[in-house]
């Protein structure tokens, strides 16, 4: 079968891999129809994502059509549509007893700590596929993972009705968090440098939107919270910088999600936390958070025909890692499809 994958930094190849097959009673193969390109795919290939090992068989977000199933698999069947949620976990460390598998000691992500998705056939344990209970475009199958982000980022900020949340950055994973957060009824302010972004956002769904380059925050806000100030932000825009403006914009008794890696430090005062008695959470991956996806795809609360922009044939894979790179402010999700 054909896989994409990453030999070393900067170099990206379509190899022939021996088809993987039913190798326990649990495992269900699965013909992969697409595959999202994600910002650690593209960190992958450029060296800067410090968690992967190479070679590497790179894509975590992907879904398709089951062809074949274990003899004690019933969640799904031959020829169910699914997602599949590529978070591996140990099951006993303290994470995984109390819920939080998404955090095991032991995690492992396909495409990035072993291989991922992006190839013609997948065998994975009945436990990480998620079946859509309705027709679904089989080129969308790839969108539930991102979203996924998304849900999870909302459970951590207990983001619902009523709130009025600011998130920083408007690439793929705010406008995730953002549709999430308006199916629960929030109400969303988004940041971003680039003005088409936000275009995108808006008509996305975002409330409001401000061109930080040019408009005072602090004002709109002010104007947004009628001067209280925010009560939920989350922080895609991951930086130091951006992590320490998140601390200081949260209103007194504010959440403040953040989903960055970089190990470089902050510079907060415990009093800047502490005066406003603020709540600041990490959110990773997802956990358990599938099934709500698929649902709300299945509702059209969630809108994966205006987030996928790009979508691509398997063999054009260089062709898609280009203009991502080249063209970043038109790309909100490329999708590879086979």
């Amino acid at each position: 079968m054909k896989a994409i994958k990453v030999p070393k930094p900067f170099e990206i190849v379509i190899e022939d891999v021996e088809e993987p097959e039913i190798m326990s009673e649990t495992d269900v193969k699965i013909k992969v129809t697409s595959a999202g390109i994600c910002g650690s795919d593209i960190g992958i290939w450029n060296g800067t994502n410090s968690l992967a090992t190479y070679p590497r068989l790179i894509g975590h977000e992907f879904g398709g059509i089951v062809t074949a199933t274990g003899n004690s698999v019933s969640k799904v069947k031959i020829g169910d549509k699914v997602a599949v949620d590529p978070v591996m976990s140990c099951g006993h460390c303290y994470a995984c007893r109390i819920g939080r598998h998404n955090v095991c000691r032991d995690l492992e992500v396909m495409g990035v700590h072993r291989d991922g998705g992006m190839c013609e056939y997948v065998c994975v344990h009945e436990k990480n596929v998620h079946k859509f209970n309705k027709d679904f475009p089989e080129n969308m199958l790839s969108v539930v993972e991102p979203f996924t982000i998304g849900v999870e980022v909302n459970r951590r900020g207990a983001i619902k009705k009523g709130d009025k949340v600011l998130i920083m950055g408007s690439g793929p994973i705010g406008i995730a968090i953002m549709q999430v957060a308006k199916k629960n009824g929030a109400e969303v302010m988004m940041t971003d440098l680039v003005e088409s972004r936000l275009e995108k956002a808006r008509q996305m769904g975002a409330d409001r939107t401000v061109l930080v380059s040019e408009q005072d925050l602090d004002e709109m806000i002010s104007d947004f919270t009628e001067g209280e100030g925010i009560p939920v932000i989350a922080d895609t825009v991951c930086t130091p910088a951006s992590f320490e403006q998140a601390v200081k914009l949260a209103c007194p008794a504010g959440r403040v999600i953040v989903l960055g890696l970089k190990d470089q430090p902050s510079s907060i005062t415990m009093a800047d936390i502490t005066k406003k008695e603020l709540t600041i959470v990490g959110s990773r991956l997802n956990c358990d958070c599938f099934d709500e996806v698929i649902e709300g795809l299945e509702k059209g609360q969630l809108h994966p025909e205006k987030f996928v922009t790009h979508i691509f044939k398997y063999d054009e894979i260089q062709k898609a890692f280009d203009t991502i790179r080249e063209h970043p402010q038109d790309v909100m999700k490329a999708v590879i499809t086979f």
